[in-house]
């Protein structure tokens, strides 16, 4: 299956799981209140979900799949079993371990995190409450994410693309028909994540009785794969997570703001998410076992080709993406999330928020592309070392942006932590791509000036348009349901065939993006 073709398949599943997870979102806008029992589970969510992104999308994965890619390509299938088997073992053998200590000291662990909540000891014990039914997820997620990483280097992109489809589903099953059993109705959502976990584990367990690679676990420390593997994870988890580890320092300030602060960066982060998620991700998945089997086989002008065309598409998509997010905040999160007595205010801390993370969306795509660079060759240390300056300026980002909204008054400072993470995940791509370029392993291909000049030029125009006919964002508050789906619906594909068409006009031949160029 070719490249491009991968990304469809991965990119069309994946649409289905962010759909799903938007309808998600909208029920939970429409059945709770913002405040503070959604900022404690989003809190007990968040953590758990962070340790996720660390084996579905981050380190575990990019330090598994090169090494998985290297035993298919230079060794027999019953090798391949083996360190499946060990890795699962000593995978879930450790997780279980941190879980169960995770459980025993949930206040503290909560009190680590959100230091605003150390002076209101009845949200500390509600978020802790909710992150001991919530943390046992990373244990099943995380398998679930070493069975993604063997259906893929298989060439199997779409169920572990679709598989994310069983939270979304447990999440609104719980908001609709659980929360009504509970004092506090946002529980229910903690067991939704509980429960989706299990789910998620068990459909992918057939796929791989069907290729011959399901064995019982086996504790496998030292085991060498097993070792290689966690050598090439440990800096990883670093290097691979800086935006993670940014959002969770997120939180910490956010639990010194205004109550709701945490759920407005929420579902700003989630709308940022969305296209992140549907095309970054995929491409970023699709091509590290592409470029680990290069990287096997010595094929350095491949390498250096497939990451050019991986570049290209990102501006391609992520330039209008951004600009569309951004000019487009007030009208979005109105459409999806403006329900249950929410009005101006909730929209205004919304869009503020999304505005500075749209900044930012390219430079998260250029990161999940970039970093599969260095981890196909099994260099975790040169992303480490990035992520570790780029979370330091994160946090001072953070702290200036922040102190400095809130003394001169002004009142969305968590826009500032948004806006933060945007600055730090462009310092986090520039510096690695100027690390693939100094060693030489990326040499981009002739056409890049004009290429650039055309994206801009036609992202800008489509911007200017979609704010000119979006208007006010406080006529949408007065709209209907119906009258914003109406506006939206119209102006999406107005700014989709305007961007394209300028392209198109400016002479960019769209056939070259199919597959990277050949030798």
């Amino acid at each position: 299956m070719g490249l491009l073709r991968s990304t469809a398949v991965f990119s069309s599943m994946t649409l289905i799981s962010r759909i799903t997870g938007l309808v998600r979102d909208v029920v939970f806008a429409a059945v709770f209140e913002f405040g503070k029992a959604t900022d404690a589970f989003l809190i007990a969510f968040k953590i758990p979900n962070f340790l996720r992104r660390l084996f579905a999308e981050g380190a575990f994965a990019q330090a598994f799949v090169p090494v998985l890619a290297e035993y298919k390509v230079q060794r027999d299938s019953e090798a391949v079993r083996d360190l499946v088997a060990a890795t699962a073992g000593t995978l879930g053998a450790i997780l279980l371990i941190l879980t169960a200590l995770v459980v025993l000291i949930t206040p503290l662990f909560v009190m680590l995190i959100a230091l605003g909540y150390i002076g209101d000891p009845g949200q500390v014990d509600l978020t802790a409450e909710m992150l001991r039914i919530t943390f046992p997820y990373i244990f099943f997620i995380s398998l679930t994410a070493l069975s993604g990483g063997v259906l893929n280097t298989y060439g199997r992109f779409a169920l572990p693309a679709f598989t994310p489809v069983l939270l979304n589903l447990s999440l609104i099953g719980a908001a609709l028909w659980l929360s009504d059993y509970f004092d506090v109705p946002a529980m229910a959502l903690a067991w939704g994540v509980l429960i989706a976990g299990v789910a998620q584990l068990l459909l992918q367990l057939p796929f791989l009785l069907r290729l011959k690679l399901l064995r019982w676990p086996r504790w496998g420390w030292r085991d060498s794969g097993v070792r290689r593997i966690m050598k090439l994870m440990l800096p990883g988890i670093i290097g691979s997570s800086a935006m993670q580890i940014n959002l969770l320092f997120d939180v910490m300030v956010a639990s010194f703001l205004a109550f709701g602060s945490i759920t407005w960066l929420y579902f700003a982060d989630r709308m940022m998410e969305f296209p992140l998620g549907l095309f970054g991700i995929g491409l970023a998945t699709v091509i590290l076992p592409y470029l680990s089997e290069k990287f096997a086989r010595q094929d350095s002008l491949a390498f250096s080709r497939t990451l050019d065309w991986a570049l290209r598409w990102v501006l391609l998509i992520g330039v209008p993406a951004a600009v569309a997010l951004g000019v487009l905040a007030g009208p979005i999160l109105a459409t999806l999330f403006l329900y249950g007595g929410k009005g101006g205010h909730d929209l205004t801390m919304m869009a503020l928020a999304l505005i500075a993370y749209s900044f930012g969306l390219l430079g998260f795509m250029l990161v999940k592309v970039l970093v599969p660079g260095y981890f196909a060759r099994q260099d975790t240390k040169t992303p480490m070392k990035v992520a570790l300056i780029a979370m330091v300026a994160n946090m001072i980002f953070n702290v200036i942006l922040v102190v400095t909204l809130v003394q001169v008054g002004y009142s969305a400072p968590h826009a500032g932590l948004a806006l933060a993470t945007t600055l730090s995940s462009f310092m986090n791509a520039m510096l690695l791509l100027r690390g693939l370029l100094r060693d030489g392993v990326f040499r981009p291909e002739s056409g890049w000036i004009i290429y650039l000049l055309r994206v801009g030029l036609a992202a800008g125009l489509m911007g200017a348009g979609l704010w000119y006919l979006a208007g006010d964002w406080a006529q949408w508050v007065d709209y209907s349901l119906r009258e914003r789906l109406i506006h939206l619906g119209w102006l999406i594909p107005v700014g989709v065939v305007s961007y394209f068409a300028v392209l198109a006009l400016s002479g960019l031949r769209f056939g070259q993006f199919r597959r990277p160029v050949s030798g």
